[in-house]
């Protein structure tokens, strides 16, 4: 790949020495995984910084989403949005539980609040709602719902890190959230992943724990069947050095999301990410969204005048989760329009701490070029 090709995204790393300094002692102890110092130590920075009761780390976002599910002993049907990665909807399907799809409000992308009650029926257990972009879900309105319902809800937040509303943590609405620390997101542990939950939810803290660690409770004492999805010592490592430098992170990609939006505010055709009160971004991606009519191009033609340049945005999302194949025939994706006429028009543009402001102009002017 040429040097100067510009990427979707790109991996924050902290310094080189920093990294080897910190899993110095690893060649000490020999303690690589099962829950050791460098796993405890994460735990607790993230449980300061991302202000929750709890939280338990695991190997990656999905299993913390797939486990979660398993560990609140959820039945039947789960409410949740097409407008996602593949892993929501696989975390409900692989419990035997069935995804029902609600749309998406096209402001935020988020799952749109006031279509949820019509879709609760006596089988549905939960609200599977999933922060996009940083943008944060009516958590006031969905918690509402799941009060008067009876409901659980877990939020998959693997794109709100950081992210605050109303000066809270992200993290402690809902039963559960569910973080991804994917090498692609805004801080990352190589792989890995993260529960937080509140202390009313002590019962799913011990059901987490067995399911992560082949349902061992004790050294002679396996009372649950269980998977392995436990975080390594030199991801946890990673975890400790990124979050150090986390805030310097944000800081940068906030510079980078002002400039695209001074290039590309106000252009007839071409939507950009609304931006919420009473909340305090992370700036994870910056997405468009175009309408062909308007701007006087597709957003796939868009996509093919970057990649001539070696820039690669990304359809994200796109398709959507009700329409992928190993569901064929299973859902009416006319039940989710809006979702679907997003999914067909956005854009996520490269957006990564090391990007530079200049690339930031060309790849506006680029993008403006297109315009008819």
């Amino acid at each position: 790949m040429e040097d100067n090709t510009i990427l979707v995204t790109k991996s924050s790393l902290p310094n080189l020495e920093e990294y080897i300094e910190e899993i110095r002692d690893i060649w000490t102890s020999h303690w690589l995984t099962n829950m050791g110092e460098k796993h405890r130590t994460l735990q607790s920075m993230l449980q300061n910084y991302l202000q929750v009761d709890n939280v338990d780390l695991l190997t990656n976002g999905h299993m913390a989403l797939e486990l979660s599910i398993q560990a609140l002993n959820l039945q039947g049907e789960i409410i949740t949005t097409p407008f996602t990665f593949a892993s929501t909807t696989h975390a409900i399907v692989r419990n035997g539980l069935t995804p029902v799809f609600c749309d998406i409000n096209p402001d935020d992308f988020t799952i749109d609040v006031d279509k949820i009650e019509a879709l609760i029926t006596d089988k549905t257990s939960a609200i599977l709602p999933v922060h996009v972009y940083g943008n944060v879900c009516d958590v006031d309105k969905i918690q509402d719902i799941a009060s008067k319902y009876g409901l659980k809800v877990i939020y998959d937040a693997a794109h709100a890190f950081g992210v605050k509303y109303k000066n809270k943590g992200i993290g402690t609405f809902g039963d559960v959230s569910c973080f991804s620390f994917h090498a692609t997101k805004v801080f990352n542990t190589i792989e890995g992943g993260a529960v937080c939950f509140g202390d009313r939810n002590k019962d799913f803290g011990l059901n987490i724990y067995r399911l992560k660690n082949f349902g061992i409770r004790g050294p002679e004492i396996v009372d649950s069947v269980g998977a392995n999805a436990k975080m390594n010592e030199f991801c946890a490592a990673m975890g400790i050095c990124n979050l150090k430098r986390i805030n310097i992170c944000f800081k940068r990609r906030k510079q980078l999301v002002d400039e695209y939006r001074k290039c590309l505010s106000n252009i007839d055709g071409m939507n950009l990410n609304k931006i919420q009160g009473d909340v305090e971004q992370n700036y994870a991606y910056f997405p468009i969204v175009i309408d062909e009519k308007q701007f006087g191009a597709t957003r796939n033609e868009v996509l093919a005048k970057l990649a001539e340049h070696n820039i690669f945005a990304r359809k994200y999302f796109y398709p959507l989760t009700n329409t992928f194949d190993a569901f064929h025939g299973q859902f009416n994706v006319d039940k989710t329009p809006v979702a679907l006429h997003i999914s067909k028009r956005v854009l996520t543009l490269p957006l990564y701490e090391e990007l530079c402001i200049s690339d930031v102009y060309r790849i506006s002017d680029i993008v403006l070029s297109c315009k008819k």
